[in-house]
């Protein structure tokens, strides 16, 4: 496998090139005074630094041993307690959190390129940061003071870590039916009693106290997901001075043995009447935990292309040094018994599609994270508002269609290497097994398409969709006549999606099952048009550059490859679409 390299220049060309990310920085006061484009170059190359030193030479071995389970306590592999001590001492678990409470206070953009860094180099390490700072936002957003200045410093700081435990054994997305009770005590804390499972880094040894995050109900609440209060339950109960105390009833009953991410321990938590403290109101705390959820959902996406990112540098280094064959057009390597397989046609368009999707991914989701920046510093509420729901239209798109792209690339990769990416040594088969997780958890692809076109696209009655199709339009009748080999297929294809949305809005009318038939190939057929949009933009920014770097020449050629080979997808995806849900019943349940 080849040596882990962050591709800073990349990131710098999305962010201060494409999006200018500096001006967006300027205009909003909680980032003017802590970030320029001077400290975000620091923070990211200091990060690559990190990543490619410290994390990548423990991936394998990570997934080699995998985490153990003995009388309740993990283990985590070997290296790992130390890694995650230089991780924590460099300040990289709070990179995003609030300074008040000892974050570095760095905008999601910026913090998403270092979460991409770490996933690419170890994405079993980058969960457990990962659920701590999810923890961390939420806390900020609706715990008490005082809940807020006894756990988030330690939490930022990495000496404790956090969790969220929503999946129970008998409710997976259908959070509304979940058992775990909470009874209220009269001293203002609650016991909370239940099993829940699934839970990423809910034991370990990595920190010297984790803080859970659980959804459970009070005895009163009412039935459905509007009952759902959240609660802080940690591991070790926290003394008046900040000291740890005894253990709380927090048990790990056993680790899961899973296909993929073998160093993260996934386990089964047992509350059997722990001590816990209410998180903002009774039956809030569903919306207290979609805080932190359009964050990690965009998070799981950036772990989707971590790992296509992975999946492409170590597909190019072999491609460029495995001989087999000659050139179609003839010898190119004429000192040697074979060419390098890059020089065959499939070879290339695999290499392609990795490079298109990976770094059309990096700027979909950079784009992503500065509309939650826009929507959490702005002061203008209307910027505000276009902000957030341009997030809650964007999330389920990024979270599904850069992890399926992501195992598009992955799979590739291993196909490049033929035989030996079937084996261990090489590394490929570990990514598609640690990128098959994504698609599943934080709401599975499917779940994220139903959210994009019953929740975000009808339920808005279009309002939201129509922020990102007037922005595109904007962008396409403003556009210079040299990038029209661009604009043209962008406007085809963001007229298609219009019309299919129309279209989908009308038959949603009559009949409600053609939301589900068709939301899967409708966010595909979103995901490519909008990495159309982010490529047209890229395209843009290297036609004036041209003349500077062999970068910009890159750039502009994987651009005219995903307009010529990559949006043509969409036509098939719109066509079954159009086909509607009745072939779905066509069969009774015995018929299957």
């Amino acid at each position: 496998m080849a040596d882990y390299k962050a591709p800073l220049r990349d990131m710098r060309f999305v962010l201060n090139e494409v999006f200018e990310v500096s001006k967006l920085w300027a205009e909003l006061p909680g980032l003017a005074e802590v970030v320029d484009e001077e400290t975000a170059a620091a923070i990211l190359e200091e990060a690559g630094k990190v990543t490619a030193g410290v994390l990548a030479p423990l991936n394998r071995t990570g997934d080699e041993e995998g985490c153990s389970w003995k009388d309740g306590a993990v283990k985590t592999p070997a290296g790992f307690p130390e890694a995650y001590k230089t991780y924590a001492e460099g300040g990289w678990v709070g990179v995003g959190g609030d300074a008040a409470y000892g974050g570095m206070g760095m905008p999601k953009v910026i913090a998403a390129q270092v979460e991409e860094m770490v996933n690419s180099a170890n994405l079993s390490f980058g969960l457990y940061p990962m659920l701590t700072a999810g923890a961390c936002l939420s806390l900020n957003a609706h715990a008490s003071e005082e809940l807020k200045d006894k756990y988030l410093p330690n939490m930022y700081a990495g000496v404790w870590a956090g969790s969220m435990c929503l999946t129970e054994p008998h409710s997976g997305s259908d959070l509304g039916i979940i058992r775990t009770k909470a009874e209220p005590q009269a001293d203002g804390s609650y016991k909370v009693s239940g099993t829940k499972i699934f839970i990423t880094g809910g034991e370990h040894d990595l920190t010297e106290n984790i803080i859970h995050l659980v959804l459970a109900k009070l005895p009163d609440a009412p039935a459905g997901p509007k009952g759902i209060s959240l609660f802080l339950v940690p591991k070790f109960m926290v003394n008046a001075d900040g000291s740890l105390g005894e253990q709380n009833a927090v048990s790990c009953g056993s680790i899961e043995h899973k296909m993929g991410i073998k160093a993260s321990a996934t386990c089964v938590m047992n509350f059997d009447g722990a001590t816990g403290w209410i998180v903002d109101a009774p039956n809030k705390g569903l919306a207290a935990m979609f805080t932190m959820m359009n964050y990690e959902r965009l998070g799981v996406g950036i772990q989707g292309l971590s790992l296509g990112e992975r999946s492409y540098q170590n597909a190019v280094e072999y491609a460029r040094d495995r001989i087999q064959g000659r050139a179609p057009t003839g010898p190119v390597a004429k000192d040697k018994l074979a060419d390098p397989i890059i020089v065959h046609p499939d070879v290339r368009r695999m290499l392609l599609t990795m490079k298109a999707l990976n770094e059309g991914g990096r700027a979909f989701s950079s784009y992503v994270a500065m509309q939650l920046d826009t929507a959490k510093y702005s002061e203008d509420p209307a910027t505000r508002k276009r902000a957030e729901e341009l997030v809650a239209l964007l999330t389920p798109v990024a979270k599904a269609f850069l992890t399926d792209m992501a195992l598009e690339a992955t799979v590739h990769g291993q196909q490049i290497f033929g035989g030996h990416g079937f084996v261990r040594e090489w590394g490929q088969e570990q990514l598609i097994r640690d990128c098959r997780i994504t698609q599943i958890y934080e709401g599975t692809n499917g779940i994220q398409a139903l959210d994009l076109v019953a929740r975000k696209v009808i339920g808005s009655g279009g309002v939201f969709y129509k922020h990102f199709a007037d922005e595109i339009r904007a962008f396409t009748d403003s556009a210079d006549a040299s990038l029209a080999e661009f604009v043209e297929p962008l406007k085809a294809a963001i007229e298609n999606l219009e019309q299919m949305t129309a279209d989908l809005l009308a038959r949603s009318k009559v009949n409600p099952s053609e939301v589900g038939a068709a939301s899967v190939e409708y966010l595909q057929v979103f995901g490519y048009t909008a990495y159309a949009y982010m490529w047209a933009l890229m395209a843009r920014t290297a036609l004036a550059k041209l003349d500077q770097d062999e970068f910009y020449v890159s750039k502009l050629g994987t651009a005219r490859f995903y307009f010529a080979r990559v949006l043509p997808r969409i036509h098939s995806l719109t066509a079954a679409v159009k086909a509607g849900s009745e072939s779905l019943y066509l069969l009774d349940a015995a018929q299957f």
